[in-house]
């Protein structure tokens, strides 16, 4: 089935992933610089939630399917890649993480296919590492995206006022995420290392 509520969801995510990027393209006149700031950052965390309700959904809803399994990551890693790809553009992030965390994505999405050929997937399966790394990515890329003060009011007439450094911890959640990149890849291949040891030479 290609459509489905939950599926529906993954589809919608694919298709703001050019939003994200097109908002910096606009004219300035049309989008002041401060505004495409937000509305990428706004866009983002709103793709982000549609990664986790299609999930509960096709759970709650019983509407798991071999497609949506495969779509769902696709989706992810699109989402993932072309948002660092315009904060590397922007100057925003260091190309050499960029190429750290995409890399790892596509070393370990053929690893599992590989694994998953010579029926060995469950030595590769998704580890607390992997959420976490997940994670501090989803709240780093839209932080880098804002790239600014964002005040937080509460209180009879505002107060009270808590203002967020989003440049700053946005910084080092990326460095923190590229650091369980590397340590969660470095497990992934650890686990894998005896069946491409095996299937290496030759053995059954």
């Amino acid at each position: 089935m290609l459509f489905n509520l939950p599926l529906c969801l993954t589809w919608l995510r694919i298709v703001l992933i050019p939003l994200i990027v097109g908002v910096f393209y606009l004219p300035d006149h049309v989008l002041e610089p401060r505004d495409k700031d937000c509305a990428a950052a706004a866009i983002f965390i709103l793709a982000a939630l549609t990664d986790w309700f299609d999930g509960f959904l096709a759970r709650k809803l019983n509407q798991t399917s071999a497609f949506g399994a495969f779509l769902d990551p696709v989706a992810d890693k699109l989402m993932v890649t072309a948002a660092l790809l315009i904060l590397v553009q922007l100057a925003r992030l260091n190309a050499a993480i960029a190429l750290v965390i995409v890399g790892r994505e596509i070393t370990i999405s053929a690893l599992r296919e590989w694994m998953a050929q010579i029926g060995a997937a469950k030595h590769i399966t998704v580890n607390s590492l992997g959420k976490i790394k997940t994670a501090c990515q989803m709240v780093a890329i839209p932080l880098l995206l804002f790239y600014g003060p964002l005040s937080i009011s509460w209180g009879a007439g505002s107060a009270n006022t808590f203002v967020i450094n989003t440049r700053e911890w946005g910084e080092w959640l990326i460095y923190l995420a590229t650091a369980l990149t590397l340590w969660s890849m470095f497990y992934y291949l650890k686990r894998a290392w005896p069946q491409i040891g095996r299937h290496a030479n030759n053995l059954p």
